[in-house]
């Protein structure tokens, strides 16, 4: 399994930012795995975003739920972060992950830098 996540490195304040996680080698529908999103801001340890199941359903951490969401593209195989009114305290590495029943995350995208700036 191998995870791609795409998107832009530069959003301005204020703007939405939106990632793409390309998954290939596996289904995203595949009972019963989760396909999760989790950040590392720059000197600081991971944060867990979010996830969807391979149902659907949506969880979100609540710090961030007011203004993240995540969907699918079954079609393309991919899932998508969107996380509005963007502020410098979001800039990061963006991960994508597959998470097993057990809750173990055991694949990873290679992460991609995401730098709020004017």
């Amino acid at each position: 399994v191998q995870l791609q996540e795409s998107g832009p490195g530069l959003v301005k304040p204020s703007q939405t930012l939106s990632l793409t996680c390309t998954v290939s080698g596996g289904s995203i529908t595949t009972n019963w795995y989760f396909w999760a999103w989790i950040r590392q801001p720059p000197g600081k340890g991971l944060e867990w975003i979010g996830y969807i199941t391979y149902s659907g359903t949506t969880y979100y951490s609540p710090s961030l739920k007011s203004r993240t969401s995540i969907s699918r593209d079954t079609s393309k195989n991919q899932f998508t972060l969107q996380m509005s009114s963007i502020g410098p305290e979001d800039t990061a590495v963006y991960y994508c992950a597959r998470v097993q029943p057990t809750y173990w995350y055991d694949y990873w995208g290679q992460g991609t830098q995401v730098t709020v700036s004017s």
